[in-house]
C-alpha cells in the first residue's frame, strides 16, 4: 500500500470509511466552485469517484491520495496524480489535483500534501513532467502551484464547460 507521510499529514490510499467525510467535502459549495462546473457531489457520485481513483492506481500506478491528518485522524480531504482526459490537448500528461474542505484551508496543507506529492510523482513514479490546471481566478490554488516551483505553460479553454484555465508544468529538471 501506498502511504506518504508529511510532518502533518498522511496521504494514504482510500477506506471504507472515508465516503461519508469526503462526501461532505464535495457538498460544499464553495469548496466545489473551481472544481469541474461548480456542481457538489453528491454521497453516491463521491463514491463514484473514489471507485475510479482506485481503478487509476490499478491501470496507472498513481492516482489520488486521501488526506489524513496525523494528529486527529480527520480526513481533511484528497490530493493526488490523473490524467486529464477532460482536456486532449495537453496529453500525454500527468496532472497534479488537491481538494480540502473548507475548515482545513489557510494552514499550509494543501500545499504541504501537494509538495509530497509532486515528490512522489517525479522521484518515485518517474515521471518527467507533471502539469497542474486550475481555472482562471482561483488565487488559492494558484498560490499552491507556485510553492511547487510549476511555470505557466499556456491558457486554454473549457473544451465542455467554456471557462478559461491556464496549464502550468514543471519537469524533472527544474524540481529542486
Amino acid at each position: 500500500m501506498t502511504e506518504i507521510h508529511t510532518p502533518r499529514l498522511l496521504l494514504r490510499r482510500w477506506h471504507d470509511d472515508d465516503l461519508a467525510p469526503l462526501a461532505d467535502i464535495n457538498a460544499d459549495p464553495r469548496v466545489m466552485q473551481w472544481i469541474g462546473d461548480g456542481s457538489t457531489l453528491d454521497l453516491d457520485q463521491t463514491a463514484e469517484a473514489i471507485e475510479r481513483w482506485e481503478e487509476e492506481w490499478d491501470d496507472e500506478g498513481f492516482g489520488i491520495f486521501a488526506v489524513e491528518l496525523l494528529a486527529s485522524g480527520e480526513l481533511a480531504g484528497l490530493v493526488g496524480l490523473t490524467v486529464p482526459t477532460y482536456l486532449p490537448e495537453v496529453l500525454p500528461a500527468v496532472e497534479i489535483c488537491w481538494r480540502l474542505g473548507q475548515s482545513f484551508w489557510g494552514q499550509g496543507y494543501a500545499s504541504e500534501a501537494a509538495q509530497a506529492t509532486l515528490e512522489f510523482a517525479l522521484q518515485d513514479r518517474g515521471l518527467d513532467r507533471v502539469i497542474a490546471i486550475d481555472r482562471m481566478g482561483n488565487e488559492a490554488s494558484e498560490n499552491v502551484i507556485r510553492k511547487l516551483g510549476m511555470e505557466p505553460e499556456r491558457e486554454t479553454t473549457h473544451p465542455e464547460y467554456g471557462f478559461a484555465l491556464q496549464v502550468h508544468a514543471i519537469d524533472l529538471t527544474e524540481y529542486v
